[in-house]
């Protein structure tokens, strides 16, 4: 099994502010729904919350909440009280690619602990003000295998890169 994250990040990296995304990249969106379509995505309870109602839970995937409150109710979501334990919840529902999809915390944690082998980074272009970011990586440890660079356009308002990073 290899252990994933996605998260779009800004150059300075910001990847969110009051708990919402700060950005509009309808390619970065698609993106992130073909890629995590049809695998376990592993999030935060505050992440989950900060996804727009009519869209939650994700559709055509299986959505796995970290939280600690026994008692949180989310209709058609999987809860569990630790990113590991998402994780076994992926490997014994036979996923070969699950996917932590943030928040911060979340992201801290899965990396501090050694339980990413892959990342999709989607590096926009741009500083923003944020109360969120995306821990620094140890760059050491990584070999980016694949980038797509997109200029901005009419519908997207920043340069961005879609990277991939595998562990070394």
């Amino acid at each position: 099994m290899t252990v994933s994250l996605i998260v779009a990040v800004s150059a300075n990296g910001v990847i969110g502010k009051d708990n919402d995304l700060i950005w509009y990249l309808p390619r970065d969106l698609n993106y992130f729904k073909r890629v995590t379509e049809n695998h376990v995505v592993i999030m935060g309870r505050r992440n989950y919350e900060s996804i727009p109602e009519k869209y939650r839970p994700l559709p055509k995937r299986t959505n796995v909440i970290v939280t600690r409150q026994s008692d949180y109710e989310a209709p058609d979501c999987e809860l569990v009280s630790s990113v590991e334990e998402g994780i076994e919840l992926a490997n014994k529902l036979g996923d070969q690619e699950p996917f932590i999809i943030g928040g911060g915390q979340i992201y801290q944690y899965a990396l501090d602990q050694n339980l990413i082998d892959r990342m999709y980074i989607t590096e926009v272009h741009h500083d923003f003000e944020g109360d969120t970011y995306f821990p620094e990586v140890d760059t050491s440890t990584w070999k980016e295998v694949n980038r797509e660079d997109h200029l901005k356009d009419n519908r997207h308002n920043y340069a961005y890169s879609f990277v991939v990073y595998e562990k070394k």
